[in-house]
């Protein structure tokens, strides 16, 4: 007999968490199942640097930005690009997330007891024209206490419910399949996986040493995407960012492998957008692995000079920070799959920060003594300096001509040219005194500069790269890095999942990455950071309400 409860949910990351502790609020019994074990508790966003899209906050006010819901909704529209008669529901979720984040959004979070770094990020700052790709402003609020600071109060919640007995978790239940009862979903079932205690994050054994059945009156999907797994990855590539590479490294566990978006789809549910993905061009093989293939993203300043493997400088607006997908997409029509940062000792003092909670322990630590060393020390953040010891990516010299020549040795080509190099850094440095430049770079380093957040922490003063006073010189192979699904399953507002047929699955709901976070799609064909946790946070929320509401 299988054992019964009102919801099951699939996936204790973010989202799933979110969702299962709505349902208990609301007085309803959980189970949370998830085929990694207790210690893998929240997911992809324990591993993130905490961002969070938030609109008119009072940390941006204090830092004199002025934003509005009218301005961050025409950055989504103009991101997203809309365009497809499935991105129905997407663009509805998007103008409804807009809404929370600009509204109830950081008072429900502080509520719970979550805090927020004053210094606002600017990401993905576009370049185009004001309907184009692009934050206007900042908006990247980064959790004090970073992953596991967003993932802190739901695993608090969750725990409370689990103790009056609202929330039971199931670790190491693999789902196999989904039960469906004239057209309602109403169940789960699979294979109970052998106990592994290894460490959060590295692979966990798939050794089947039993199975289960769990019956309920709704199912909710939170299995998170398919960044893991490489060759979904590269089965899904859309031509438009041209081939897949043939080299990637994974931002996200061996365990993001899309298993359940297959067995979701098998039981009937309409994904759609499933070409539209999230993967990084800063990606750095990590020197101190904890999953297979594990990278990490340099979130870059505006200064670094980038150049693509045959050392061309990439083209306005493809600046650090400023259009991910487009430098995906000028990188790949390269014919390689890498490219590289030139920049200064200066430079990766101010402006390397890497994503992840493990390579921020200042601010996972939440320790203001040691986040203010990152203005005051000598040399970069020390997980950074980590990196440029000892990460294979990273190439230190006094002068150009030997940089060069270690850089095309990594490579194991003789693809790039001194001469060709030089010319572009030394006409670059011309441009540097000078405020009034046709550097579009340039523009943008003077730009940053003008917001006291960039000025203080992450933009270096304008000099010249070959200037030794700011030295030694500093080349970074970047690789792609797999991150983010951003197709999934459509959905309605309330999360519930949508037939082939075009009717919603009863008893049926997704949330996360898995239903693109949001609608099937809610950032259409691109990001503007900050808004994955945020998609996990909404969904999952909504989806946690209408569920306790629908259930006997």
């Amino acid at each position: 007999m299988a054992e019964e409860t009102d919801v099951i949910v699939v996936g204790a990351g973010l989202s799933g968490l979110v969702a299962a502790t709505e349902i208990a609020d609301a007085g309803k019994r959980v189970i949370v199942v998830d085929q990694e074990g207790e210690q893998s508790l929240g997911g992809q966003a324990f591993w993130s640097f905490g961002g969070l899209f938030l609109v008119n906050s009072p940390e941006q006010r204090r830092l004199g930005i002025k934003d509005s819901y009218e301005l961050a909704l025409q950055d989504w529209i103009g991101t997203a690009g809309f365009d497809r008669d499935e991105d129905f529901w997407p663009r509805q979720w998007a103008e409804a997330y807009v809404a929370f984040a600009a509204g109830g959004k950081r008072d429900w979070l502080r509520a719970m007891g979550h805090r927020i770094f004053p210094v606002v990020g600017w990401a993905e700052r576009g370049g185009y024209d004001a309907m184009g790709h692009g934050n206007s402003v900042p908006r990247f609020h980064v959790t004090w206490g970073t992953g596991p600071g967003i993932v802190e109060p739901f695993e608090r919640r969750a725990r409370e419910a689990a103790q009056s007995g609202r929330l039971t978790f199931r670790f190491r239940h693999r789902v196999d399949a989904l039960s469906i009862t004239n057209g309602t979903v109403d169940g789960v079932s699979g294979a109970l996986l052998a106990p592994d205690n290894v460490e959060r994050g590295k692979s966990s054994s798939r050794n089947v040493v039993g199975e289960f059945a769990l019956k309920a009156q709704a199912v909710i999907v939170a299995s998170g995407g398919i960044g893991g797994n490489h060759e979904l990855v590269r089965q899904n590539w859309p031509k438009r960012l041209g081939d897949a590479p043939k080299f990637m490294i994974s931002g996200v566990p061996e365990h993001v492998d899309g298993r359940m978006i297959g067995i979701t789809e098998k039981a009937g549910a309409r994904l759609i957008n499933r070409d539209r993905m999230w993967h990084y061009v800063e990606g750095i093989q990590n020197w101190s692995p904890i999953w297979p293939r594990h990278g990490i993203r340099i979130l870059p300043g505006p200064s670094s000079m980038w150049f693509d493997a045959t050392g061309t400088r990439l083209p306005a607006p493809l600046f650090p920070g400023s259009d991910t997908l487009g430098q995906l997409k000028y990188i790949t029509s390269t014919g390689y799959d890498h490219s590289w940062f030139i920049l200064t000792q200066s430079i990766i003092k101010k402006e390397f920060a890497l994503s992840g909670s493990e390579q921020n322990p200042d601010l996972t630590g939440k320790s203001w003594r040691m986040t203010l060393r990152r203005a005051t020390n000598k040399g970069a953040p020390a997980p950074v300096e980590a990196f440029k010891s000892h990460g294979v990516d990273f190439i230190v010299r006094d002068k150009l001509d030997e940089l060069v020549a270690a850089m095309n040795q990594l490579a194991g080509s003789d693809l790039l040219k001194l001469e060709h190099i030089r010319m572009q850094i030394e006409a670059r440095d011309r441009e540097i005194a000078n405020p009034y430049v046709k550097d579009a770079q340039v523009m943008n380093i003077h730009n940053a500069r003008r917001y006291i957040g960039d000025k203080l922490i992450r933009t270096a003063s304008p000099h010249k790269i070959l200037d030794p006073a700011h030295g030694p010189l500093i080349a970074v192979k970047l690789n792609i890095l797999t991150r983010k699904t951003l197709g999934g399953f459509e959905t309605d507002l309330d999360s519930r999942v949508f037939g082939e047929e075009g009717s919603v699955i009863p008893g049926l709901y997704a949330v996360g990455e898995a239903a693109g976070f949001g609608g099937g799609g809610v950032h259409g064909y691109r990001s503007l950071e900050g808004t994955f946790l945020g998609g996990c946070l909404f969904s999952g929320r909504n989806a946690g309400r209408a569920a306790a509401k629908a259930v006997g």
